[in-house]
């Protein structure tokens, strides 16, 4: 178990820290090339399905909820990464691959979109003169009538590491389901 517990753990960080540098990275890219919040390339994609990229700042959480709560939601991403930690190595939880992976890219996108929740990027506000305690997004997305929320690479992190923790649940209630009625039949002899 020590070694599957080590090996989860290289698994876990490096997941993590590659997830982290490809928002991190990605967000630096485009705020610099752009010169900027509040910036666009223009339509890239035009028509019935639009794409451009976008320079934005998130003062809140999902599709702009909570506007101004940045610090709030800041703790509550270090309380995150602190269960997660708990969960996958104090409670053991990293003996499945899937969830271990799937908590890796929660926490790349979760440390990703905290780095600018604190104001770390240094990214200014028009009129400003301190950064921007604001999660930077750029990806823009129109379908039909339906106007996408401006995201970045930490959210599409955060939406598929939830997609297989979800999966992870569904596929370990169905092993508990076989496991008791593996238990039942063999109680009934």
């Amino acid at each position: 178990m020590e070694t599957t517990l080590r090996g989860r753990a290289v698994t876990f960080g490096f997941l993590t820290l590659v997830c982290l540098a490809i928002d991190l990275g990605s967000k630096s890219i485009v705020f610099d090339s752009l010169g900027g919040p509040y910036q666009s390339t223009g339509w890239l994609i035009d028509g019935w399905l639009k794409f451009e990229i976008f320079t934005s700042l998130n003062h809140g959480a999902l599709w702009g909820f909570g506007q101004g709560f940045s610090l709030w939601f800041a703790a509550i991403s270090v309380l995150a990464i602190l269960g997660i930690l708990y969960w996958l190595f104090v409670r053991r939880a990293c003996s499945s691959l899937l969830l271990t992976c799937s908590l890796g890219m929660i926490s790349g996108g979760t440390l990703g979109n905290l780095y600018d929740r604190l104001g770390l990027h240094g990214v200014r506000e028009p009129g400003f003169e301190h950064s921007a305690m604001a999660v930077r997004d750029f990806f823009h997305f129109v379908l039909g009538p339906l106007d996408w929320a401006i995201f970045n690479a930490a959210d599409c992190f955060l939406v598929v590491g939830s997609a297989m923790l979800f999966l992870h649940s569904l596929m370990e209630e169905r092993q508990q389901s076989r496991a008791r009625a593996a238990e039942q039949s063999e109680l009934q002899r």
